[in-house]
């Protein structure tokens, strides 16, 4: 007899990027979501964090306190969880201990950060990480790392994935037309970790703005760009648009001829994956990203085949790839080709694929056994 229970999936918020993918999972296997808010971060567009109302699942709002008991209340057949907060995650693994239903682990960093206040859930983590009954991670580069910290249980890979419908929609007609000039983008916070002032140091040392090209960087916040002296034949050629709509994003995707992920590691921050390259993916631009980017160890990002990969911090080799992309416009459009064909597997069913694979481990899905998924 199968059992009717909902499956309990603990996270923090239900933004629009996320909709697709949780629908698709509840769609599949049941599923009630409780969100606990916090922070949500995602590239320089304005996160719609949903009034629970609004969502094609069944959604509830619970304080972190009140998570234990929610899990330990015999009510679902499994509990999900993901990394948000403090007491979020605990409460989840140990009210599905106590309700003694598998718990699932949806697990999102390939570093534990480094300070004092994240030394303190270490060794707590890792024990969830060596007791969970299945894990879903972000890609490979995050299966990797649970299993390097003892994970004990199977590890499914839920890739990563957007609204393809909205990414790969034509833009709107107001939208400003793509330029017969060389475009490079940066879509994010202007946070140290994210790289952009590196990403301006860099696109100073290239060059580029000499000729007709343009450096846009889009993201909530003030971006520090030392002085520079301008003249006619050596314009300062970086425009700052700051926080746009994900339709305005989606605008300038359209027009750029290259997005740059510039992320370095710092104690506290890992790029775990950088969700703007499968959005600049779907409209076929190709990716500068350094090694310290989710989506490149992860495999998305390939060098040579749909972007250019360069080591996290180096201001000189980020400005020959700038210039190296410039320079030869049969390669960047070849590199945007391919980008667009990479990118299709990564779809909100995809990660449904991978959740239902790890509730299938556990003996709780609803869906057909799956063998294997699109993405290694």
């Amino acid at each position: 007899m199968s059992d009717e229970r909902p499956v309990l999936f603990i996270t923090n918020h239900a933004p629009a990027f996320r909709i697709p993918s949780f629908t698709a999972l509840h769609e599949r296997e049941g599923v009630r979501f409780a969100l606990v808010g916090g922070v949500v971060r995602h590239g320089g567009a304005i996160v719609d964090e949903s009034d629970p109302g609004d969502l094609p699942f069944p959604v509830q709002r619970v304080a972190e306190r009140g998570v234990h008991a929610l899990a330990a209340s015999g009510d679902f057949r499994a509990v999900v969880a993901g990394l948000s907060g403090r007491l979020a995650l605990p409460g989840a693994y140990a009210g599905a201990r106590r309700a003694r239903v598998p718990f699932v682990l949806w697990a999102t960093i390939w570093a534990h950060p480094r300070t004092p206040a994240h030394a303190l859930s270490y060794l707590p983590l890792r024990h969830i990480y060596r007791d969970a009954d299945a894990i879903a991670t972000y890609g490979t580069h995050v299966s990797a790392y649970v299993r390097s910290k003892g994970a004990r249980g199977p590890v499914h890979v839920a890739p990563q994935a957007v609204d393809v419908d909205f990414w790969t929609a034509s833009v709107s007609a107001n939208a400003p037309k793509r330029e017969n000039i060389f475009r490079a983008c940066f879509i994010g916070r202007p946070d140290g970790e994210k790289g952009s002032a590196v990403l301006i140091k860099a696109w100073r040392a290239s060059g580029l703005q000499a000729f007709a090209s343009a450096l846009v960087l889009v993201g909530d916040g003030r971006f520090r760009a030392p002085p520079v002296a301008t003249s006619a034949n050596s314009p300062d050629t970086i425009v700052s648009l700051g926080r746009q709509t994900p339709e305005e994003v989606r605008n300038i995707h359209a027009t750029a001829s290259v997005l740059v992920v510039p992320s370095i590691p710092t104690p506290d921050f890992r790029e775990p994956w950088g969700l703007v390259i499968n959005e600049a993916f779907h409209q076929g631009v190709p990716v500068i990203a350094t090694d310290a980017v989710g989506a490149v160890a992860g495999g998305l990002v390939q060098h040579e085949r749909n972007g250019l990969v360069v080591p996290a911090g180096d201001v000189g080799a980020l400005a020959r790839a700038l210039r190296r992309l410039h320079d030869d416009p049969i390669l960047l459009t070849r590199l945007g080709a391919q980008a667009r064909k990479d990118i299709a597997p990564f779809t909100p069913k995809a990660w449904a694929d991978g959740m239902s694979q790890a509730l299938a481990s556990v003996g709780v899905s609803r869906s057909q056994p799956i063998s294997g998924g699109p993405i290694p």
